[in-house]
Protein backbone atom coordinates (compact mmCIF):
# COMPACT_ATOMS: atom_id res chain seq x y z
CA UNK A 1 0.00 0.00 0.00
CA UNK A 2 3.02 2.44 0.91
CA UNK A 3 4.58 1.47 -2.22
CA UNK A 4 1.53 2.14 -4.25
CA UNK A 5 0.50 5.43 -2.82
CA UNK A 6 4.08 6.81 -3.43
CA UNK A 7 3.93 5.48 -7.08
CA UNK A 8 0.31 7.52 -7.45
CA UNK A 9 2.02 10.95 -5.73
CA UNK A 10 4.95 10.56 -8.24
CA UNK A 11 2.60 9.92 -11.24
CA UNK A 12 0.42 12.94 -10.14
CA UNK A 13 3.42 14.97 -9.67
CA UNK A 14 4.63 14.27 -13.48
CA UNK A 15 0.82 14.96 -14.86
CA UNK A 16 0.92 18.54 -13.24
CA UNK A 17 4.85 19.26 -14.06
CA UNK A 18 3.87 18.08 -18.09
CA UNK A 19 0.92 20.60 -18.08
CA UNK A 20 2.11 22.86 -16.92
CA UNK A 21 5.15 23.04 -19.37
CA UNK A 22 2.62 22.41 -22.01
CA UNK A 23 0.59 25.41 -21.50
CA UNK A 24 -0.07 27.96 -23.70
CA UNK A 25 2.23 31.31 -23.28
CA UNK A 26 1.35 34.84 -24.64
CA UNK A 27 4.53 35.82 -27.18
CA UNK A 28 4.96 39.72 -27.03
CA UNK A 29 7.17 40.43 -30.68
CA UNK A 30 10.40 41.57 -30.33
CA UNK A 31 11.46 45.18 -29.58
CA UNK A 32 13.94 45.11 -32.59
CA UNK A 33 10.42 44.50 -34.76
CA UNK A 34 8.21 47.14 -33.22
CA UNK A 35 11.49 49.81 -33.76
CA UNK A 36 11.80 48.85 -37.27
CA UNK A 37 7.78 48.63 -38.64
CA UNK A 38 7.19 52.58 -39.07
CA UNK A 39 10.43 53.27 -41.07
CA UNK A 40 9.52 50.11 -43.08
CA UNK A 41 13.11 49.25 -43.97
CA UNK A 42 13.34 45.71 -43.34
CA UNK A 43 12.05 42.77 -41.99
CA UNK A 44 11.46 41.57 -39.18
CA UNK A 45 15.03 39.99 -37.18
CA UNK A 46 16.58 41.64 -40.20
CA UNK A 47 19.65 43.90 -39.69
CA UNK A 48 18.83 47.64 -39.19
CA UNK A 49 18.85 50.82 -41.65
CA UNK A 50 22.74 52.34 -41.53
CA UNK A 51 24.45 49.13 -39.54
CA UNK A 52 27.43 48.17 -40.88
CA UNK A 53 27.16 45.32 -43.53
CA UNK A 54 23.98 46.00 -44.56
CA UNK A 55 23.89 46.31 -48.04
CA UNK A 56 20.74 46.82 -48.87
CA UNK A 57 20.11 49.10 -46.20
CA UNK A 58 22.64 51.41 -47.17
CA UNK A 59 21.16 51.23 -51.06
CA UNK A 60 17.80 51.87 -49.81
CA UNK A 61 18.99 55.00 -47.87
CA UNK A 62 20.95 56.03 -51.25
CA UNK A 63 17.62 55.82 -53.08
CA UNK A 64 15.12 57.76 -50.24
CA UNK A 65 17.97 60.63 -50.51
CA UNK A 66 18.03 60.96 -54.30
CA UNK A 67 14.31 61.02 -54.07
CA UNK A 68 13.48 63.21 -51.99
CA UNK A 69 16.52 65.75 -53.80
CA UNK A 70 14.43 65.15 -56.39
CA UNK A 71 10.90 65.49 -55.54
CA UNK A 72 9.10 68.67 -56.37
CA UNK A 73 9.09 71.79 -53.33
CA UNK A 74 12.22 70.10 -52.11
CA UNK A 75 14.17 72.46 -49.19
CA UNK A 76 16.46 74.38 -51.39
CA UNK A 77 14.64 74.47 -54.98
CA UNK A 78 12.80 77.84 -56.23
CA UNK A 79 10.44 78.94 -58.95
CA UNK A 80 11.93 79.82 -62.22
CA UNK A 81 11.73 83.99 -62.67
CA UNK A 82 12.03 86.31 -65.59
CA UNK A 83 13.28 89.87 -65.49
CA UNK A 84 11.41 92.48 -67.18
CA UNK A 85 11.86 96.19 -68.05
CA UNK A 86 8.96 98.16 -67.58
CA UNK A 87 8.92 102.01 -68.48
CA UNK A 88 6.61 104.58 -70.01
CA UNK A 89 3.40 106.14 -67.93
CA UNK A 90 3.24 103.74 -64.95
CA UNK A 91 3.66 104.46 -61.26
CA UNK A 92 7.19 102.26 -60.76
CA UNK A 93 9.06 101.86 -63.87
CA UNK A 94 12.22 99.71 -64.05
CA UNK A 95 13.73 96.50 -63.85
CA UNK A 96 10.60 93.87 -61.96
CA UNK A 97 11.24 90.09 -61.50
CA UNK A 98 8.28 88.06 -62.24
CA UNK A 99 7.34 84.30 -62.23
CA UNK A 100 8.22 82.75 -65.42
CA UNK A 101 4.77 82.54 -67.67
CA UNK A 102 3.77 85.60 -66.81
CA UNK A 103 2.03 88.20 -68.93
CA UNK A 104 1.77 91.83 -69.97
CA UNK A 105 -0.82 92.62 -67.68
CA UNK A 106 1.39 91.20 -64.54
CA UNK A 107 3.91 93.40 -65.64
CA UNK A 108 2.19 96.37 -65.33
CA UNK A 109 0.63 95.32 -61.63
CA UNK A 110 4.00 94.90 -60.55
CA UNK A 111 5.07 98.12 -61.79
CA UNK A 112 2.35 99.96 -59.73
CA UNK A 113 -0.39 100.38 -62.77
CA UNK A 114 -1.02 102.25 -65.58
CA UNK A 115 -1.22 106.24 -64.77
CA UNK A 116 -4.59 107.89 -65.40
CA UNK A 117 -5.56 108.90 -68.83
CA UNK A 118 -2.98 106.41 -70.47
CA UNK A 119 -3.63 104.94 -73.60
CA UNK A 120 -3.42 101.38 -73.74
CA UNK A 121 -5.27 99.85 -76.77
CA UNK A 122 -2.07 99.40 -78.47
CA UNK A 123 -1.14 97.29 -75.33
CA UNK A 124 -2.26 93.26 -75.49
CA UNK A 125 -2.31 92.81 -71.99
CA UNK A 126 -2.60 89.02 -72.24
CA UNK A 127 0.63 88.45 -74.36
CA UNK A 128 3.55 86.34 -72.53
CA UNK A 129 6.35 87.35 -71.47
CA UNK A 130 10.05 86.66 -72.16
CA UNK A 131 13.10 87.26 -70.01
CA UNK A 132 15.19 90.69 -70.43
CA UNK A 133 11.93 91.80 -72.65
CA UNK A 134 11.06 95.55 -72.44
CA UNK A 135 7.45 96.36 -71.86
CA UNK A 136 6.88 100.10 -73.13
CA UNK A 137 3.36 101.61 -71.89
CA UNK A 138 2.22 105.13 -73.50
CA UNK A 139 4.11 104.80 -76.54
CA UNK A 140 2.26 104.33 -80.45
CA UNK A 141 1.89 101.02 -81.97
CA UNK A 142 4.85 99.63 -83.98
CA UNK A 143 3.83 100.53 -87.66
CA UNK A 144 2.01 97.70 -89.72
CA UNK A 145 3.42 96.86 -92.90
CA UNK A 146 1.62 97.94 -95.98
CA UNK A 147 0.06 96.04 -98.34
CA UNK A 148 1.82 94.10 -101.09
CA UNK A 149 5.23 94.27 -98.66
CA UNK A 150 6.93 90.85 -99.02
CA UNK A 151 6.75 88.83 -96.16
CA UNK A 152 8.35 85.91 -94.24
CA UNK A 153 6.04 83.29 -92.31
CA UNK A 154 3.80 84.22 -89.95
CA UNK A 155 3.40 87.81 -92.02
CA UNK A 156 6.55 89.22 -90.44
CA UNK A 157 8.47 90.88 -92.85
CA UNK A 158 11.55 89.23 -94.68
CA UNK A 159 14.83 90.00 -92.66
CA UNK A 160 16.68 91.87 -94.71
CA UNK A 161 14.32 94.09 -96.61
CA UNK A 162 13.82 97.52 -96.00
CA UNK A 163 9.94 98.04 -93.88
CA UNK A 164 7.35 100.10 -95.07
CA UNK A 165 7.67 102.64 -92.45
CA UNK A 166 10.24 104.46 -90.23
CA UNK A 167 10.85 101.46 -87.33
CA UNK A 168 10.83 103.24 -83.76
CA UNK A 169 14.12 102.93 -82.15
CA UNK A 170 12.54 103.18 -78.67
CA UNK A 171 9.68 100.61 -78.95
CA UNK A 172 10.77 98.24 -81.52
CA UNK A 173 11.43 94.06 -80.89
CA UNK A 174 14.10 91.87 -81.82
CA UNK A 175 12.28 90.72 -84.86
CA UNK A 176 11.17 94.41 -85.58
CA UNK A 177 14.95 95.86 -85.90
CA UNK A 178 15.72 92.60 -87.65
CA UNK A 179 13.83 93.78 -90.30
CA UNK A 180 16.24 96.55 -91.28
CA UNK A 181 18.74 95.92 -93.87
CA UNK A 182 22.18 94.67 -92.86
CA UNK A 183 20.70 94.39 -88.92
CA UNK A 184 20.91 90.41 -87.66
CA UNK A 185 19.49 89.38 -84.50
CA UNK A 186 22.70 89.79 -82.94
CA UNK A 187 22.84 93.89 -83.53
CA UNK A 188 19.38 94.05 -83.16
CA UNK A 189 19.74 92.91 -79.31
CA UNK A 190 22.34 95.21 -79.53
CA UNK A 191 20.57 98.52 -80.17
CA UNK A 192 18.09 97.05 -77.54
CA UNK A 193 20.88 96.92 -74.46
CA UNK A 194 21.48 100.30 -75.50
CA UNK A 195 18.35 101.34 -75.44
CA UNK A 196 17.89 100.12 -72.03
CA UNK A 197 21.37 101.32 -70.51
CA UNK A 198 20.97 104.98 -71.73
CA UNK A 199 17.10 105.54 -71.55
CA UNK A 200 16.49 105.30 -74.91
CA UNK A 201 17.25 106.89 -78.04
CA UNK A 202 16.94 111.20 -78.30
CA UNK A 203 18.04 111.23 -81.73
CA UNK A 204 18.73 108.86 -84.69
CA UNK A 205 22.66 110.24 -84.35
CA UNK A 206 22.84 108.15 -80.80
CA UNK A 207 22.99 105.18 -83.33
CA UNK A 208 26.01 105.61 -83.76
CA UNK A 209 27.19 104.92 -80.53
CA UNK A 210 26.26 101.15 -80.56
CA UNK A 211 28.56 98.39 -80.86
CA UNK A 212 28.71 97.17 -84.74
CA UNK A 213 27.00 100.40 -86.33
CA UNK A 214 29.82 101.99 -87.96
CA UNK A 215 29.83 105.17 -90.81
CA UNK A 216 28.34 102.64 -93.78
CA UNK A 217 25.53 100.75 -91.87
CA UNK A 218 24.95 103.95 -90.16
CA UNK A 219 24.59 105.61 -93.83
CA UNK A 220 21.95 102.79 -94.37
CA UNK A 221 20.17 102.79 -91.96
CA UNK A 222 19.30 106.66 -90.77
CA UNK A 223 16.64 107.36 -93.05
CA UNK A 224 14.35 104.04 -92.42
CA UNK A 225 14.40 104.59 -88.08
CA UNK A 226 13.35 107.08 -85.74
CA UNK A 227 13.53 107.69 -81.85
Amino acid sequence: MVALTVVLVLAAGFAVQHFWVGRAQSVRAPEVVRAAAPYGGGEPGGEQAGEPGSAASGTGASTAGASAAGAPGAVGTSAPEIVVDVGGKVREPGIHRLPAGSRVADALRAAGGVRPGTNTDTLNRARFLVDGEQVIVGSPAAPAPEAGTSTGMGGAAAPGAAPAAPVPLNTATVDQLDTLPGVGPVLAQHIIDYRTQHGGFRSVDELREVNGIGDRRFADLRNLVRP
